[in-house]
């Protein structure tokens, strides 16, 4: 997650960053990690707003939606 990120998808409509409690959720801040579902993701890419990603985390599915390219030039190196 980046700052930016979390400030888009609020704005969006979807508050990733605000805790809840009730759902046992703490929210999510900058560094954090979190699974995107491919369209949020694209929406984001779209506005120059997309986080990284770990390829190796995402579904193959995903590139039903999503250009392999793209979230390459988005990949992030895990240990």
């Amino acid at each position: 997650m980046t700052e930016e990120f979390l400030a888009f998808s609020k704005m969006a409509g979807n508050d990733l960053s605000t805790p809840r409690p009730e759902f046992s959720f703490p929210g999510l801040k900058e560094g954090d990690c979190w699974c995107l579902c491919a369209l949020r993701w694209q929406e984001a890419f779209e506005s120059d707003m997309a986080p990284k990603v770990k390829l190796e985390s995402c579904e193959q599915s995903a590139l039903e939606v999503l250009d392999l390219k793209n979230l390459k030039t988005h990949a992030v190196e895990t240990p």
